[in-house]
């Protein structure tokens, strides 16, 4: 039987910019992602969302905006994600700059796709980040590798 890691992701947005974590260790070792972390039992996707932001930058969400639901599946039964991204506005600047998962950096939404991401990241950021379009549903399918070989998306509107 198949079990999903439940997770979320949430990015952080001041004016034009975007706060990413540079990881530190795996998933996703070396590699620009959005705070986020599992899902706690008893936990909401949105409360999961809110906490790590707090707890891995310091921040606090202000109306987090739910812009898409996640799945990644791979042949590996321990490798089957069910993850909920979200956007969110944040007014303080006391962001930690060196945390326990990464170093902290805001970067130009415009740069972001140039940083080195995740596969499905670089796929995914452009529709989440977008204020005018629909949050989506997104599929993605890996090899036992765990490199990209299709996905799909859908608007959840």
């Amino acid at each position: 039987m198949t079990h999903f890691i439940l997770a979320t992701l949430i990015y952080a947005q001041r004016d034009d910019r975007v706060l990413m974590l540079h990881r530190r260790k795996e998933p996703n070792l070396g590699l620009w992602i959005a705070p986020g972390g599992k899902i706690d039992p008893g936990e909401s996707p949105r409360d999961c969302a809110i906490r790590e932001l707090q707890e891995e930058t310091g921040l606090h969400a202000v109306n987090p905006e739910l812009r898409a639901i996640i799945t990644e599946l791979s042949p590996d039964p321990d490798w089957q994600w069910l993850m909920f991204v979200y956007r969110t506005q944040v007014e303080d600047d006391n962001e930690q700059g060196d945390g326990r998962e990464g170093r902290l950096q805001w970067f130009p939404v415009d740069q972001v796709l140039s940083l080195p991401i995740p596969q499905a990241d670089a796929i995914f950021f452009p529709y989440v980040i977008d204020p005018d379009g629909p949050p989506r549903e997104m599929t993605f399918h890996y090899n036992a590798d765990l490199k990209l070989q299709h996905w799909q998306t859908w608007p959840l509107r």
